[in-house]
């Protein structure tokens, strides 16, 4: 399972995404740990085990232990997040945003690896999921973190192109099935 497996099973249709996906993964300015993290965590944002399946065992052979639970833990605190932060925004009463949201994300201030590390992959995982909410409160501590826009883009090309190649390889395997 590798990255080229993954190339190999898209279609010629989706030519495109073929050659973004080796683009956005092989030519990467991201050192390593943000890289792999990213890729990890919106292969696990996109739902898709065909993706999931082919890019994990990758992901772990450049990531640490630390970054590999790290990034799977931005995964699982932002499919929560996302969803409760899109929802009270895109709600007309904006009386739900004076309310306690209650909900456990210690991970997003202790997450184990370094912090700009978990926010960008929690950016991306946002990108995945739509949350504008989510996204404009990650680049902004991207930022203040000193981290360029051209590297914040980077993630969201990565997060864009990988659930681009689930949606493609989803449904190929659904109407074939």
């Amino acid at each position: 399972m590798s990255l080229d497996s993954l190339k190999s099973r898209i279609p010629d249709y989706a030519k495109d995404l073929k050659l973004n996906l080796g683009s956005v993964i092989g030519n990467s300015g991201l050192p390593a740990q943000q890289l792999w993290g990213t890729v990890l965590a919106t292969a696990i944002a996109s739902r898709s085990p065909i993706v999931l399946r082919e890019l994990e065992p990758e992901a772990k052979t450049h990531l640490s232990p630390e970054a590999y639970t790290a990034a799977k833990a931005a995964a699982a605190v932002m499919a929560m997040n996302n969803v409760f932060y899109r929802t009270r925004h895109l709600l007309s009463d904006p009386e739900y945003g004076n309310l306690r949201a209650g909900l456990r994300m210690n991970v997003i201030g202790n997450p184990g690896v370094d912090k700009v590390d978990f926010e960008l992959w929690s950016f991306a995982v946002s990108a995945v999921n739509g949350c504008g909410m989510c996204l404009d409160s990650h680049e902004q501590v991207l930022r203040k973190a000193g981290v360029d826009r051209e590297v914040i883009q980077e993630a969201f090309k990565i997060a864009a192109v990988v659930q681009a190649v689930a949606t493609t390889l989803d449904a190929e395997a659904a109407l074939t099935d």
